[in-house]
């Protein structure tokens, strides 16, 4: 009858170093100004797909799309090794960072609150990109015929999800448990592979803490090892983002991208209402102006920009939340993995504009009742994203097959896309540090912040005397004894 006990004071006996900690890998990342470099990559990009393009016409196209690709090369290197180290990453730190929990009563409280904001706040993403989308019309601003030529070899090679309609969604609950957690991986089935880290996280702080040390151990280890990636990664963006569009350009010629200047437009409004709202939340939670919050998460928001992924940046989320916004160590550790991986609202806005931009633009007229198919799928799809480059194209191929709109219309798209997907990442991750607020501030713990960090500075000083990652408080007995003697 002992163990039950000591397994359930394993959620406050056993202490993670938190991700935070990894932060120092991105920090010169920030100082030497990449979200500039990117920015100028970008620019430089796209001049040289319009010399090599239709548009000039001072290169055969042939060798154009061959000078194309090899460009492009070190932006598929750099898109491929920031894909290869997600779902690790995600699975250690979602699982660490619920073992970071004060308590398990916490941790039920923090789920609850984090499962229900997530949910509200991607609706209203999705259903203000509809809404946007239908008042402005982008659709009727261009002629599809004009675009139509030379942007076949643009279109990537996509599937649909699968929707089997009501009769399916019993099947589709039961498909979120993975049978198969590596198959999971394998096929980067995000949200089973985040239900699947919850449930490690929750058998882990279930055990008692000498038997989950070694594997919490583990994947502190992955977490540095991914992180140490990212910086090889990063090293890369500039160039990577000037030769995927200059690889872009050259095929679709500099008229197609101004021609969707006004749907560029339109999902840029849509962020920049979103971002607003985050305004308005914290200011009303936290009390914390609009200029504030700008100025405390500049840093980690421009690395998102330059990266395109909300993943990557985590370690810098955690700090900024914590040492910026006043949010507790333990609060940020938990919502901040999740939110990097099911906390999309700019990618479920976009996909909400794109749809219906797409829609307009080949003369499909869409109901209400498909218009709420398309707020559905796009909040279920943004939850189960990879928090990775280029996914958006992916997901958004299952929205357009469920209202009947031709796929190929991903290749009008898809030259203006890198922008985009680094502009929503941005706002994702502003997202995932407005969270961490409200959850701080709704979520009351047994200790305060400034409790908290005189704790994580003990913990710190006895790490670096035992060189442990991991730390187990002795059982209530053994300090009671100890005391006493």
């Amino acid at each position: 009858m002992e163990q039950p006990a000591e397994s359930v004071a394993t959620v406050g006996r056993i202490h993670p170093r938190s991700l935070r900690f990894q932060s120092h890998r991105l920090l010169g990342l920030v100082r030497n100004r990449l979200w500039l470099q990117v920015l100028i990559g970008m620019t430089l990009g796209i001049f040289t797909g319009v010399v090599l393009g239709p548009s000039v016409g001072w290169v055969d196209p042939k060798v154009g799309a061959i000078i194309g690709s090899w460009l492009a090369l070190p932006g598929q290197l750099f898109l491929a090794l920031l894909q290869m180290i997600v779902v690790p990453l995600v699975v250690a730190s979602v699982a660490r960072g619920i073992a970071s929990g004060e308590n398990a009563q916490q941790l039920r409280k923090v789920g609850i609150w984090v499962t229900i904001y997530f949910i509200v706040t991607t609706i209203i993403s999705a259903t203000l990109g509809i809404s946007l989308a239908v008042v402005i019309q982008p659709g009727s601003f261009i002629d599809a015929s004009t675009l139509q030529d030379g942007l076949a070899a643009a279109a990537p090679s996509v599937t649909p999800l699968s929707s089997g309609g009501l009769a399916g969604i019993p099947e589709q609950v039961v498909a979120l448990i993975p049978q198969n957690p590596l198959a999971s991986m394998v096929q980067r089935e995000m949200l089973q592979i985040v239900l699947f880290s919850v449930v490690v996280g929750v058998a882990l702080v279930s055990i008692p803490a000498e038997q989950a040390k070694p594997l919490l151990d583990l994947l502190g280890s992955v977490q540095a090892v991914c992180i140490t990636v990212v910086r090889f990664a990063m090293l890369m963006a500039p160039v990577a983002v000037f030769g995927l569009l200059a690889q872009l350009t050259t095929r679709t010629g500099l008229a197609a991208l101004a021609g969707l200047s006004v749907y560029v437009g339109t999902v840029l409004l849509g962020l920049a209402l979103l971002l607003v709202m985050y305004f308005v939340v914290v200011w009303y939670v936290a009390g914390i102006k609009p200029q504030g919050f700008l100025q405390s998460t500049r840093e980690v928001l421009l690395l998102a920009f330059s990266t395109s992924s909300s993943a990557a940046v985590m370690p810098l989320s955690i700090r900024t939340a914590e040492d910026k916004l006043g949010v507790r160590p333990s609060i940020a550790q938990f919502v901040v993995p999740l939110g990097a991986t099911i906390n999309m609202n700019g990618t479920a806005l976009y996909q909400a504009v794109a749809t219906v931009f797409l829609a307009q633009l080949f003369g499909i007229d869409l109901s209400l009742a498909q218009q709420a198919l398309v707020i559905t799928i796009a909040v279920a799809s943004a939850i189960g994203a990879p928090a990775t480059p280029g996914v958006g194209i992916v997901i958004l191929a299952t929205l357009l097959s469920a209202v009947g709109v031709p796929l190929g219309g991903i290749a009008l798209i898809v030259g203006v896309d890198r922008l985009l997907d680094m502009c929503r990442t941005a706002i994702n991750v502003a997202g995932d540090l407005t969270a961490c607020l409200v959850i701080d501030r709704r979520v009351e713990g047994p200790t305060t912040m400034e409790e908290q960090l005189k704790i994580r500075r003990q913990r710190e000083r006895l790490r670096a005397r035992s060189g442990q990652d991991v730390l187990v408080d002795p059982p209530a007995a053994k300090k009671h004894a100890s005391a006493a003697g």
